[in-house]
């Protein structure tokens, strides 16, 4: 699909959400902005405020940045509403302000949805768009809503023979109801453990129980982001590798270079501040210098995990390469961090795709694909 002659493609850029990654989603939205070619493609800048409401945002990167501890971006909820209004011609985006007459900004040729997180990441967002008759980077509802959703994710990669960590999910209603039987099915996995949100990311509500005197802390505080909470063994001594995925313009799938997370100081994983504030947390090696064979097995599971969920677009996988050599994969991530300091931009940088290229590469296979079944 191209642009009606005479104009660029429009490209509607949507970030933040409700949910706890809200300002990532900020973060990543400010890369974009910069990186998006703008004599190819006309940029209308959508926010969602944490409330929900859609609003026109600026169209600046400086301002959707964190510019230090404690001050992460945030859309700004009192702007000139937005809205996606379907027509017999196709998708528009038409502003409302307070008594006036609403206008239209013109039809959207495609939306760049940078959301993380359930109502953006979890397929939702996606089901609107498909509604909408608007084509979309990313994967579509079902891909979206699996990968977000940890447990479910697991049950589909263990299906493809894809190996995964040992783990049990407990509801907020389950340990309303029973904590102590809660406690009894998870100690059958051993300590330690991880808890974490089902349907989180950015490594927010994540935390390491050594012992089963932590568990109830850890399990209260997922909770408090999520109302499924996946309790996971701990992958002891395991190296954390992640591999990007890309589909072709061909249809077929193509595999980054590997690259390495390592951390550093008093940070014991790979927590949020580790992630985003990193100087003094991290280091990363990309690529990853990996033992003999290893980086072809990584790639070729990466692919199959990609093909497995239904994946489109882009994913993230990320594995733990354990101590006695095997690989098994911890997560996918199908709307992987897009920030400066992000690993998926980063391996395909290594692997010959430059952040401007990528971002473009993206456009072009969400406009090439039709909306509806496929």
């Amino acid at each position: 699909m191209n642009a009606p002659t005479g104009r660029r493609v429009r490209v509607a850029v949507v970030f933040g959400g409700r949910s706890s990654e809200h300002a990532i989603s900020c973060v990543t939205a400010g890369s974009v902005l910069q990186a998006i070619d703008r004599d190819k493609y006309d940029v209308v800048p959508i926010g969602i405020a944490t409330d929900g409401r859609w609003v026109l945002e600026a169209d600046d990167p400086q301002r959707h940045r964190i510019t230090g501890p404690g001050q992460l971006p945030a859309v700004d909820g009192s702007r000139s509403p937005v809205a996606l209004a379907p027509t017999s011609e196709g998708t528009g985006l038409v502003v409302s302000e307070p008594a006036e007459t609403p206008r239209a900004l013109g039809e959207v040729d495609v939306v760049f949805p940078l959301l993380h997180g359930p109502w953006g990441e979890d397929g939702t967002i996606q089901g609107l768009f498909e509604m909408s008759d608007v084509r979309y980077v990313g994967s579509g509802v079902l891909a979206s809503a699996v990968s977000m959703d940890k447990a479910f994710m697991k049950v589909v990669l263990k299906d493809a023979g894809l190996p995964v960590m040992p783990s049990v999910t407990v509801t907020a209603r389950e340990w309303k109801a029973d904590p102590q039987a809660v406690r009894e099915r998870v100690a059958e996995l051993g300590y330690p453990l991880f808890v974490k949100p089902a349907r989180g990311g950015s490594s927010i509500g994540i935390a390491k129980a050594h012992t089963p005197d932590e568990i109830d802390k850890a399990v209260e505080g997922a909770l408090e982001h999520d109302p499924k909470v996946l309790v996971e063994v701990s992958a002891e001594g395991a190296r954390e590798i992640e591999c990007g995925v890309l589909e072709s313009l061909d249809g077929g799938v193509e595999t980054s270079l590997p690259a390495e997370i390592r951390i550093t100081g008093a940070h014991e994983f790979y927590d949020f501040e580790a992630k985003y504030l990193p100087e003094e947390h991290t280091e990363l090696d990309v690529p990853a210098v990996l033992p003999d064979g290893v980086e072809e097995r990584m790639r070729a599971m990466a692919a199959a995990a990609f093909t497995a969920v239904g994946c489109e677009g882009l994913a993230r996988v990320d594995f733990f390469l354990m101590p006695d050599g095997s690989l098994v994969v911890n997560e996918l991530n199908t709307m992987p961090g897009f920030t400066p300091l992000s690993m998926f931009p980063q391996m395909w940088a290594a692997t010959g795709v430059g952040y401007g290229e990528l971002v473009d590469r993206l456009l072009t296979l969400a406009l090439q694909r039709d909306t509806g079944l496929r």
